[in-house]
């Protein structure tokens, strides 16, 4: 049997509801023999009589009924059907993978995210903690859409690399320790410090910064999450090097010179920030995927994160 029409099926149903052909063929802007052949050909279809006129009213057989029932549930699925189609679309529906490195901010992720949900709030965005050498080759492999990578990355022409933001490192003490006004490599090698794991792109950065200095320090501790080394600060267990991004929402900070986060002075601060000497930054870039049809949710998440370069 073949499949039922579903224009066929709306003018049964407006029939039920307007009482005569000629109404329904009104309110659908069809010619009244439209309206005759469309019933004609659903009774034929399923061999049932489903329409029966009266004088001046139409009436639905018991087989009509049970078809207009169910029929208003078949049409409300189609409208909503075709309406997730156009969403998707116009981008307005969607998943978005993406692939985030250890170094972004779980200060900056949520706003990014509710920022998202402004700009196109059908799109869903599926984050996953990948390291930029990995995000790049699932990138390539179709895996993730996008990518919050390690700067510089080997861009290819499926997968474009934007550079996106060139954040400050600061170094994290424990509030006990009596630290200098900015912090250097010779200063904090001679301490207990904790890094990313040597399989980060922030481990050789990091490693960089007290290699210019002709130092090559062991770290006391290395873990692959910028809050495990923030706790490990807080319990005046060791320092870190993180971005300035990552600390500003700690609860006690301080930190001369730079205003960021002060207390007052009788208030004993859990960890103190100081900006490194010389200044070490950390460059952030944008991957994705570059497809011969651009996916409109994709561009949504792509415009969101760039209201966030700097």
């Amino acid at each position: 049997m073949r499949n039922l029409n579903l224009d066929q099926l709306q003018t049964l149903v407006a029939i039920a509801d307007l009482g005569t052909f000629a109404a329904a063929a009104q309110a659908l802007h069809l010619a009244p023999p439209t309206v005759s052949l469309h019933i004609k050909e659903l009774e034929s279809r399923l061999d049932a009589l489903l329409v029966v006129r009266g004088r001046r009213q139409a009436e639905l057989t018991p087989a009509g009924q049970v078809l207009v029932e169910d029929g208003r549930r078949l049409l409300a699925a189609s409208d909503e059907l075709a309406d997730r189609v156009r969403r998707r679309a116009a981008g307005r529906e969607g998943v978005v993978r993406v692939g985030v490195s250890a170094g972004v901010s779980t200060r900056l992720l949520p706003l990014m995210l509710q920022a998202l949900h402004r700009r196109a709030p059908g799109v869903e965005v599926r984050l996953e903690a990948v390291g930029s050498a990995d995000a790049m080759a699932r990138l390539q492999a179709g895996t993730l859409d996008v990518a919050i990578v390690a700067s510089p990355q080997a861009a290819t022409a499926q997968v474009p690399v934007r550079p996106w933001r060139n954040d400050p490192m600061v170094a994290l003490l424990p509030g006990e320790w009596d630290a200098p006004e900015k912090v250097t490599p010779q200063w904090l090698a001679g301490r207990r410090w904790a890094s990313f794991a040597p399989a980060t792109q922030m481990h050789g950065l990091i490693a960089g910064w007290f290699g210019r200095a002709g130092l090559h320090p062991r770290p006391y501790l290395t873990l692959s999450y910028p809050g495990a080394l923030k706790s490990l600060a807080a319990a005046c267990q060791s320092a870190a090097v993180l971005p300035l991004e990552e600390v500003l929402d700690m609860a006690q900070v301080s930190g001369p010179g730079d205003g960021a986060g002060q207390r007052s002075a009788d208030a004993a601060p859990a960890v103190q920030v100081r900006h490194l000497d010389p200044p070490l930054m950390r460059p952030m870039a944008l991957a994705f995927r570059e497809l011969p049809t651009p996916d409109v949710a994709v561009a949504h998440v792509l415009d969101m994160l760039g209201e966030f370069a700097g």
